[in-house]
């Protein structure tokens, strides 16, 4: 009996059975069409390798695959059979191949045992860059697939906004996600870093982010003046006096000025960093790891006065309830939360409210001189962080060098401090202003 030749039309008009059945292809030996009880067709390619007969499954044939591509995938899966390659071992290799998903979840899982230094936070903030940002994109692709191109445009994506959404955080609680070029660069790097630990586990062997040039950004550096620091402690006093529960907000803000510390190392303080003798900081825990931060006599004042208005009142006497009343303990933070028993955390909302009133009496100061106010430099935009890069400038304007700014900020590495070069160029210009001016005064006759 004359087999047909398969047809679309041929292919159609197969009824199921009552059991699975056949019908081959006379174009391409070992195509076929498996049709199942349930009515479902699809395109089977039967070969024989080392003796054995095999049958590899290539896709739908009522849907998706056309007739002409399961023969053109049979002709290629039938060229592999000779040249010794199985198929069936190719494909189910496909099926448990890493995906981009699979590598981070591997990465964030088991990487900290390769990685005992990296601290907590970083973790937190990768898994951020991954579960917004790559994961969308990027998850569901075979990690081993993916090319520079990909990771450019991913990159391009992410700099555009396309992960950009407002999710559900919690009850009554939401998240922004942004884009832009520095998120984009970061997610790059983090990504990167995933695909090193799956190489370094025999996981893959190539990482695609490497030779991809990411996006620069621009470090953003607000450097306070004189008048500006004045402006923040006078508004810092006024909130103090307008409300006396914000003098722990006011004295987070004086710390971190005179000390030029993180925000997180300030607020996160406690009484037993404080080395009163020697007159540091003894930081167990910081985004360098443990360092030692010198105090001012400004700072180990302030810190002093916090000691003694921080002392537990004494037990009163005479209580006659019958009760001991419930003793007092000093809060082991400098800077104790409001509630609770933690450490202060409201910083970041009245900072914008004290920058806003400095920036107010800067103009107002700036209305009184018979100058514009408008001619003022705002306030609105110096970040809690700059209060840090201040204290770098001033060090660095009275003759400091690079090092020794380094070495008070707690830097690892001398290229971080490298930001702050461009400031030491003003004791510079000063020197050479003052040698050019007596030469100038040397050249009249």
């Amino acid at each position: 009996m004359t087999m047909p030749k398969l047809t679309r039309k041929l292919i159609e008009t197969l009824e199921p059975r009552a059991a699975d059945y056949s019908v081959r292809d006379t174009e391409v030996i070992g195509l076929g069409v498996r049709v199942r009880p349930s009515g479902t067709k699809t395109f089977i390619l039967t070969y024989r390798l080392g003796g054995q007969l095999r049958k590899l499954t290539l896709g739908r044939a009522d849907e998706g695959y056309s007739l002409d591509e399961a023969r053109d995938r049979a002709r290629e899966k039938l060229q592999d059979v000779r040249g010794g390659v199985d198929p069936q071992v190719e494909k189910v290799a496909e099926r448990n191949a890493l995906t981009v998903n699979a590598m981070i979840d591997h990465y964030l899982t088991d990487g900290p045992a390769l990685k005992p230094n990296k601290k907590e936070s970083s973790w937190e903030t990768n898994r951020i860059l991954f579960d917004c940002h790559v994961r969308p994109l990027l998850g569901r692709r075979l990690a081993r697939d993916l090319t520079r191109l990909d990771i450019a445009k991913f990159q391009l994506d992410v700099a555009q906004g396309k992960t950009a959404r407002n999710i559900k955080t919690g009850h009554r609680k939401r998240s922004k996600v942004t884009g832009g070029k520095r998120v984009a660069a970061l997610s790059v790097v983090t990504l990167g870093a995933a695909y090193e630990f799956a190489i370094l586990t025999d996981q893959l062997k190539v990482n695609p982010t490497k030779g991809v040039e990411r996006f620069q950004t621009i470090r953003r550096e607000r450097y306070l003046s004189d008048r500006e620091v004045a402006a923040i402690s006078e508004a810092l006093a006024q909130f103090e006096t307008e409300e006396p529960k914000h003098a722990v907000m006011a004295d987070a803000v004086r710390l971190l000025i005179l000390t030029g510390c993180r925000k997180s190392e300030i607020l996160s303080l406690k009484w037993d960093s404080v080395d009163w003798e020697v007159g540091c900081l003894r930081l167990p825990e910081s985004k360098t790891g443990a360092k030692t931060v010198p105090l001012a006599d400004a700072a180990a004042e302030l810190l002093r006065r916090r000691w003694d208005e921080s002392r537990p009142p004494e037990p009163s006497r005479g209580h006659n309830s019958g009760e001991a009343p419930e003793g007092l303990e000093r809060s082991p933070f400098v800077l104790p939360a409001l509630k609770g028993n933690g450490h202060f955390v409201g910083l970041p909302n009245l900072w914008t409210k004290v920058k806003a009133r400095a920036d107010a009496i800067l103009r107002q100061k700036a209305s009184e001189a018979g100058k514009d106010p408008h001619d003022v430099r705002s306030m609105l935009n110096v970040r809690l962080h700059d209060l840090r890069h201040s204290f770098a400038s001033f060090a660095i304007a009275d003759g400091a060098s690079l090092f020794m700014v380094g070495k008070v900020l707690g830097h690892k590495q001398a290229r971080t401090t490298e930001i702050y070069a461009h400031l030491s160029d003003d004791p510079l210009k000063q020197v050479a202003n003052r040698a050019a001016a007596r030469l100038s005064a040397a050249m009249q006759f």
